[in-house]
């Protein structure tokens, strides 16, 4: 009998599971493919970053950040994340005055926050093109390692006394007079829940869930472009645009990370994803206009191997399953929940194990798209 079972071995699920296991609560993980094979998984780190974010976002990324710099300690590995800063580029007037309210805004959070004019936009990044007039600097963001992160937590998780099994796919949550009593396999198994459940699988959540609840999500394969190594590394912080779908973080061989938003197109029968030659090329195309010296950069690796679950306002789902007492289910990370995995799963932890929802969940019911 499995005290509390975790459906999904993405960060989120490894991370529920060691926030779990270390407070002596039993619990046993389980992930269809392999650990981390989902959103958690890709070439290059992820950012981590506050600037931009939504507000109801906010006070869980401050959270977070105070916990990202001594995380590999508690999980005992090498350091995961890297302090660089974040500056949101701009190079439309009409942007600025939007600019200047989320400074204000994030600034009264807890964000440390400054607006940039066009020379102390380039005393940070040089080499921007002349376009850009203006900027947001967050000088706490940073980036981190995502498929490292997600490890760690399993084999922290592990050390604490959590199972983990791979190869293993829900199939069906059984309910019985208001509990998951149950999860049905697709290889024919049945795993028996005698306290809780989360389901934490991301893309394959709302598919799981849909006999309980019809959640308006949508999943996407996100574009990430990884350079051949550069002669000279023209970006020096993690950077995002105002105005056009681009983000870009140097990784380590002097290679370039490009995404922002671009997709690829993907394939449900093979479960897997594959570039789209457009998108690759205008990915690139707004990394060249914003970074002239970046003309001529040869793409290493276009992956799209990989959902992520996508919400209508672009923030998280994280609730109870509607008609049990003892099941969760968090998913709808639209592409930038990473970050504040370390923040969430404590608090998911802590909301099953002491029974009320933690104020900073509030925000993310499944309720606010009842209307």
């Amino acid at each position: 009998m499995t005290d509390n079972l975790i459906i999904g071995g993405g960060v989120y699920g490894a991370a529920v599971a060691f926030a779990l296991a270390s407070r002596g609560a039993g619990c046993r993980l389980i992930e269809a493919r392999r650990l981390g094979a989902g959103a958690s998984s890709g070439p290059g780190r992820r950012g981590v970053r506050a600037n931009l974010r939504d507000p109801r976002e906010l006070p869980l990324i401050r959270r977070a950040l105070a916990l990202w710099p001594e995380l590999h300690q508690r999980l005992g590995v090498a350091p995961l994340f890297e302090r660089t800063g974040h500056v949101q580029l701009i190079e439309r007037e009409r942007d600025r005055a939007e600019a200047e309210a989320r400074v204000l805004l994030q600034t009264a959070m807890g964000i440390d926050s400054r607006l940039l004019d066009a020379g102390t936009v380039r005393d940070l990044e040089p080499e921007v093109c002349a376009a850009v007039q203006a900027g947001i600097h967050c000088p706490g963001d940073g980036v981190a390692d995502h498929s490292a992160t997600t490890r760690a937590y399993a084999a922290a998780a592990r050390a604490a006394g959590a199972s983990i099994d791979e190869g293993v796919t829900a199939r069906r949550i059984v309910v019985e007079s208001g509990r998951a009593v149950a999860v049905e396999t697709a290889e024919g198994g049945r795993i028996p829940v005698a306290d809780r459940l989360f389901v934490l699988a991301n893309a394959g959540a709302a598919p799981l869930l849909s006999p309980h609840i019809a959640l308006p999500l949508w999943n996407l394969a996100f574009q990430v472009l990884l350079s051949r190594p550069l002669d000279q590394m023209p970006v020096r912080h993690l950077v995002g645009h105002a105005s056009r779908r681009l983000a870009l973080k140097a990784e380590p061989g002097n290679r370039l990370m490009i995404s922002g938003g671009y997709v690829g197109r993907w394939d449900a029968a093979t479960g897997s994803g594959h570039p789209i030659r457009d998108e690759v090329a205008a990915n690139v195309a707004d990394a060249v206009a914003t970074y002239p010296a970046l003309d001529g950069i040869e793409i290493e690796t276009a992956d799209t191997g990989h959902l992520e679950s996508l919400s209508p306002d672009g923030v998280p789902v994280i609730d109870r399953v509607p008609g049990t007492a003892n099941a969760w289910f968090a998913t709808a990370w639209n592409g930038h929940g990473w970050a504040i995995a370390p923040a969430v799963a404590e608090l998911i932890a802590a909301w099953a194990l002491e029974g009320d929802r933690p104020p900073l969940l509030a925000p993310f019911t499944a309720g606010r798209f009842a209307a």
